[in-house]
């Protein structure tokens, strides 16, 4: 079995290995539910972005919704990367990280004025807004900072990215972006408030996309718009194509990277907009199969339908396969030699829907731990306290070296916020 995160994740012997750090070891260092993260996988996807796009305008901003830990920022703007934020918090959060404003993207269908006001005073490079009362709302609040907002439309061009419904952002049904129909009309809308600052044209059809097709239909009916809206008198300095570009978990086969970005490349230059400024917001794909969460096994419980594998990470620390009915690879961090098994793998927490994978072939005995592989995006970032369970530590291996990035969640630390009555 090839695994997921191959080259960098790897058997050494019947010990696997994440770049030079051996899993088992880190398990014992660190505890679990543990996850772990390769810096240079990390850069390694990044890094056919980077060279797809050399002599062009661009700006590559890691979709940070993925996996928002500051380690994990700060490796990406290092590589020089900008970021695409969808809240107040990542706003503080990539400000933490020590990244300037002026590389970063604010995107999201529900921005506070609040957040509004704190973008502004930042000073963001440009807000994706995603609805035509989202315009006069940030006009009113920039006028009223004595500001200009700089903005982006983000357009739904109504195309199907092939993908699970909830992940799907591109059909009339989604809640986000502005209808195609109604994008040069909300253009003039945007050029003529007083709070606003036309910049570019911005377009996301979803996540975990494994074809260039849908890509390329999009980009098509985002570039009729923008010869549209500049037929109007309206410039538009910039276009941003997203991200969703999916990873292989089992058996999928996403292209390369440097072919998407090839492909749109070419169909740009062929309908004349070549020369214009380009803006990428990759998230899983960088981050995907650069982590793995590892769990120790307690309890093996044999039934009458199913055996079941009982481990000690649970649905509050990898929501993927609850919520999305996701298959992520599971593997042994010390192979054994005797005959698999097939287990459910589940975690503690008091629901049926606490999952982590379906009839699984594993040899493993109570004390053994096992890697959830591709477990690099909406992991973490996605994990909750339910049953007042205190989120798992976060290690970032560079090299040979394993860094402790965040600290595992205590009991007190879960309700320091709350107060008894009297």
């Amino acid at each position: 079995m090839k695994l997921p995160g191959a080259p960098f994740l790897a058997y050494r012997g019947e010990s696997l290995h994440l770049d030079g750090c051996e899993l088992d070891a880190l398990a014992d260092r660190f505890g679990t539910p543990l996850y772990v993260y390769s810096q240079a996988a990390m850069l390694a996807a990044l890094a056919p972005y980077q060279r797809a796009l050399v002599g062009r305008k661009h700006l590559i901003c890691y979709a940070m919704k993925a996996n928002s830990n500051l380690a994990v920022l700060q490796t990406f703007a290092r590589a020089g990367c900008g970021f695409d934020i969808v809240s107040g918090g990542e706003l503080a959060r990539v400000l933490a990280a020590g990244v300037s404003a002026d590389r970063v993207v604010f995107s999201g269908v529900g921005k506070t004025r609040e957040e509004m006001r704190l973008a502004l005073r930042a000073g963001v490079k440009c807000f994706n807004v995603e609805s035509e009362a989202e315009l006069e709302v940030l006009s009113a609040v920039a006028v009223q900072e004595g500001r200009q907002a700089p903005v982006s439309l983000r357009v739904n061009p109504d195309v199907d990215a092939g993908t699970h419904p909830y992940i799907s952002t591109g059909l009339k049904a989604n809640k986000f972006g502005v209808a195609h129909d109604r994008a040069v009309a909300a253009y003039r809308r945007a050029a003529a408030l007083p709070g606003l600052s036309v910049i570019g044209i911005d377009c996301h059809i979803g996540s975990q996309i494994t074809e260039i097709a849908p890509y390329l239909d999009a980009l098509d009916r985002v570039l009729d718009l923008v010869e549209a809206i500049e037929a109007q008198g309206i410039a538009l300095h910039h276009l941003d194509l997203g991200g969703g570009l999916g990873i292989t978990y089992t058996d999928e086969t996403p292209p390369a990277a440097d072919e998407l970005i090839g492909a749109l490349l070419t169909r740009l230059d062929a309908r004349g907009h070549g020369h214009r400024m380009l803006m990428f917001e990759p998230g899983r794909s960088l981050v995907g199969n650069a982590g793995v969460l590892l769990t120790e096994t307690l309890y093996l419980k044999p039934g009458q339908e199913k055996n079941f594998c009982i481990v000690d990470a649970a649905m509050n620390d990898l929501m993927r396969p609850a919520m999305y009915e996701a298959t992520m690879a599971i593997v042994a961090c010390r192979r054994r030699d005797e005959a698999p098994v097939t287990y459910d793998v589940v975690g503690p927490v008091c629901e049926s829907g606490d999952w982590l994978g379906r009839a699984r072939s594993l040899a493993v005995q109570p004390g053994d731990r096992l890697a959830v592989l591709s477990a690099g995006a909406y992991g973490m970032s996605m994990a909750s306290n339910y049953n007042t369970r205190g989120r798992a530590a976060e290690v970032l291996v560079v090299g040979d070296e394993a860094h402790l990035v965040r600290e595992r969640e205590q009991p007190a630390e879960l309700f320091r916020g709350e107060r008894l009555l009297p």
